[in-house]
Parts: structure tokens; sequence; C-alpha cells
């Protein structure tokens, strides 16, 4: 569809921006990060993604082709929609949210609003392999067991389990695995709990 808008930057504000191409003013959806590095003059070149529902056909645009493959990501998973996905463009850059994905890092992208528990994690089950492969991040660079850590701890609390004895016994399994996995984490920790 439209990849694409080349024009004259007609209107700013932090949410939109109407971009005038030959006689015809295109409104864009954008992030905060698109809208803090539009340049100073009027010239523009915006990426877009063109979203089709039953009751409105709406335009996103982005500053720069990485964050809007990262919001194709992000809109590709169940329960986060374009206005979610935007929230989450402006909370982090592009480059946050695919290391936050990577390193598995449930509550940085819970923080974000709109986005509970089972939608932070479920966006990381179901990217994370995405995110690895289309932009090449090393994930021993990312993962570390203190990250880990945090991850099982705040699993193990949403499912209902005392948070200082959670602590303690994750602790021990790091002793002994220092390179266990997240859900190896959580599976040990459930057996002691």
């Amino acid at each position: 569809m439209i990849t694409q808008v080349r024009g004259r930057l007609v209107e700013k504000n932090p949410t939109e921006v109407v971009v005038d191409c030959n006689g015809v003013g295109y409104l864009l959806h954008i992030s905060l990060n698109t809208f803090s590095s539009l340049p100073a003059d009027e010239n523009v070149v915006l990426y877009t993604h063109l979203s089709i529902r039953e009751d409105a056909h709406t335009l996103f645009g982005f500053i720069s082709k990485m964050e809007r493959e990262v919001f194709k990501l992000l809109i590709s998973v169940s329960g986060v929609g374009p206005s979610i996905a935007r929230t989450m463009c402006s909370s982090m850059t592009a480059e946050e949210i695919q290391h936050a994905i990577a390193s598995e890092n449930v509550a940085l992208i819970q923080s974000v609003k709109g986005i509970g528990a089972k939608t932070a994690q479920r966006v990381i089950v179901d990217l994370k392999d995405k995110i690895l492969k289309t932009f090449n991040i090393d994930e021993v660079s990312v993962s570390t067991s203190n990250t880990n850590k945090d991850e099982a701890l705040s699993a193990l609390e949403v499912l209902g389990f005392n948070k200082k004895q959670s602590e303690k016994t994750i602790s021990v399994i790091l002793k002994e695995q220092p390179e266990a996995s997240v859900e190896n984490l959580i599976k040990l920790a459930l057996k002691n709990l």
C-alpha cells in the first residue's frame, strides 16, 4: 500500500502530523520518538504503515524503517493493537523495545500503559526469536541471570507466591545453575515452593 510519505510538513503535534504531498494532505499518527526526531525544516520523509479496520483506515508514520518494523512486529501479537504499539514506541526507542524483548524484560514491557503481565509475556514469547533474527541481536549480550531472576520472580508473584519465599528459592537455584533460563527457574522454583 502506502510505504512512505515525502512532502511538506503542514501541521505538527506530539500524536499526529499532516504532510502535504503535491496538494494532498496525509494525516499520520506518530509516536513521541518520531515527533522529537522530526526535522526543523518543512520537508519530511516518513515511513508508513496503513492499518485497515472495519470502521477506520489509519496511517501511521515513523521517522525510521526500524521503528516501523518494530511497530509491525508489535501489532502482530494478539492483544496488541496499533494504539498500544504506538504508546510503546512513544515510551521507548525501537532499540530499547528490541532489547527488552530479547532480554525477556517483562517488567519494562509491562511498564507501558495498556500492557498487563500476560500481554507483556505474550509479546516476549511471540517476538523474541523474530527480534533476534530480524535485527541480529546477540542473545548472550542481552540475557543475564539478573534479568532472568527478575522475570522469574515477577512470574511467580503473578501466580500468587510469596515474594520473599520466591526470592530465597530462586537464589538457591541460581547458585547451583547460574545460567538457568527463566522457564527453568520458574519450573524449579515451583517444585520447591
